[in-house]
């Protein structure tokens, strides 16, 4: 009677795991162009992350709907070009990583992404662990637009291009062997997907923003290929956002196949969607209905519980975790972990302008709306500096310590070739308590497409009671900048170096607080 009882339970959990459904986006950050593989029973992902550093984050699943940040392929933006490092009056915003691809492989066990960067160069960067630390391999002095690696045994292979297709061949060192053009369409299509499955080629390529096309060799990688829709502007299930499209696919241990792809959601960015597919009787894949992405679906396998994406950092060091990111190459002198807990950051700008001020920590906000607060010692400030936190985007607005008050700065914006065209308003201010040490600020952001599209700051000096500073500033939705808004926590000087300021918290919650 009890072992029954104890197969009864085991049963009745096991069908109760099969019926559970996920909706899409299965995580609502900013992870666009996506690449995505399973080796084993793990599946990885990469994305792109333009001038932010470090770059191409590699986030980690077990079952493909549930997905954790655990490293970036690009430690460093070391492109050859000081404005990824904020220097020489130059910057980066709308360049750097892009498009990109992550893929293991197996013939010498090893994790490997490729991407072009600012249309000039091709970089490589491998790693054992994708956790752990990334190296530089080479460069190429080609672009390979778009690309997508496939590792065929010895073979390297990178699909790339617009409307006209190639496939370049790669040396074991990663040098180019040979590059052919395998397809020249008469619509525009990007965004290379290169896969081998069950001894045929298959290149899935986007037409932007709402088609997905797939190109099938029966011969070999280098074609010939033949061309058909994969999905057509499918439904997303986000109110108001774009048509999913430019994804990857992979499969599951037991051999079912799977399409992440990303939705256009702004102002917040573009987020990964999941639906399953299937091939027919001569390999063509086509999703198992259109509007697989806008209903519920049964989990790939069943869930595998990640690290919760809300919750506090107290920045305990002794690096900061893989879900934070810089607006460009940080300077690594002006932080450091404080005993205890906190991140300090020294002034490392003397500026006016935020979006040229070193060292601004920036992190995805989480969709549909989410609260950022932040508990920031202000004791060691200099006259002049300014600290806070900042909605973060081409327009920006932002909370901030100012000569010992708060202030609302509000309409910064970016103009021509992604340089600063305003260095906004203050809309207004409030002094702060006599002997104030210790301010938190708080910034609730709408990025629902069919949303508000409203950002709300507010601060305490006591951590319990919050005030409303100022209006509400209202997020744009165009796609021009690419990388959605970011919370930004950021400490520049106007008058000279020296200052710092101790970030001891960042708290996310989903919803207003």
């Amino acid at each position: 009677m009890r072992f029954s009882s104890v197969l009864a339970a085991l049963s009745a959990v096991g069908s109760a795991l099969a019926q559970q459904t996920y909706t899409n986006p299965v995580l609502w950050y900013d992870l666009a162009d996506l690449d995505v593989f399973r080796k084993g029973n793990q599946y990885y992902y990469s994305a792109s992350t333009m001038s932010f550093s470090p770059g191409a984050p590699v986030l980690r699943s077990g079952d493909l709907v549930n997905w954790e940040f655990i490293g970036h392929s690009v430690p460093r933006l070391d492109f050859h070009d000081t404005a990824y490092d904020l220097a020489d009056n130059k910057q980066a915003y709308v360049r750097g990583i892009w498009a990109s691809s992550m893929q293991y492989r197996e013939y010498d066990d090893t994790f490997y992404w490729i991407g072009c960067v600012d249309f000039k160069t091709t970089y490589i960067y491998k790693a054992k662990d994708p956790a752990g630390d990334w190296s530089k391999v080479g460069e190429i002095g080609t672009c390979y637009y778009d690309c997508g690696m496939l590792f065929d045994g010895q073979s390297i292979y990178v699909a790339y291009g617009n409307t006209k297709i190639s496939v370049a061949q790669l040396n074991n060192d990663f040098t180019q062997k040979s590059t052919t053009q395998v397809y020249s369409s008469s619509f525009y299509i990007e965004g290379s997907h290169m896969k081998k499955i069950n001894n045929k080629y298959y290149i899935f390529v986007t037409q932007p923003a709402s088609n997905e096309y797939v190109l099938k060799s029966d011969s070999g990688p280098l074609g010939p290929y033949e061309i058909k829709i994969f999905t057509k502007a499918p439904a997303s299930g986000i109110q108001g956002s774009g048509n999913p499209h430019q994804g990857s696919v992979v499969d599951t241990p037991k051999g079912d196949w799977y399409y992440l792809s990303f939705i256009d959601a702004y102002p917040g960015g573009r987020s990964p969607a999941l639906a399953p597919f299937v091939f027919d009787a001569q390999g063509w894949p086509s999703l198992k209905q259109a509007n697989g992405f806008a209903i519920a679906n049964p989990y790939p396998v069943p869930p595998v519980p990640v690290k919760s994406t809300t919750g506090t950092d107290s920045f305990t060091g002794p690096k900061l975790g893989p879900q934070w990111e810089w607006n460009h190459n940080p300077d690594t002198t002006s932080f450091s972990f404080a005993s205890g807990g906190g991140l300090m950051l020294k002034t490392s700008s003397v500026t006016k302008d935020l979006y040229h001020a070193k060292n601004t920590l920036t992190h995805r906000i989480l969709g549909p709306d989410s609260t950022a607060t932040i508990a920031l010692d202000i004791s060691r400030m200099s006259a002049g500096d300014q600290a806070g936190l900042a909605l973060f985007r081409d327009n920006s607005a932002y909370i901030a310590i100012h000569n010992n008050a708060i202030i609302l700065q509000r309409d910064l914006t970016l103009g021509a070739n992604w340089n600063t065209l305003s260095l906004g308003r203050t809309e207004t201010s409030v002094s702060l308590p006599q002997g104030t040490k210790t301010v938190w600020l708080r910034l609730h952001a709408d990025i629902k497409p069919a949303g508000s599209h409203q950002g709300v700051f507010s601060w305490s000096a006591d951590g319990k009671t919050f005030k409303t500073l100022g209006t509400p500033y209202t997020m744009n939705t165009t796609y021009y900048f690419f990388i959605g808004y970011r919370f930004g926590i950021f400490n520049f000087a106007e008058e000279k170096l020296g200052g710092s300021v101790t970030v001891k918290s960042f708290d996310l919650a989903l919803g207003s607080k």
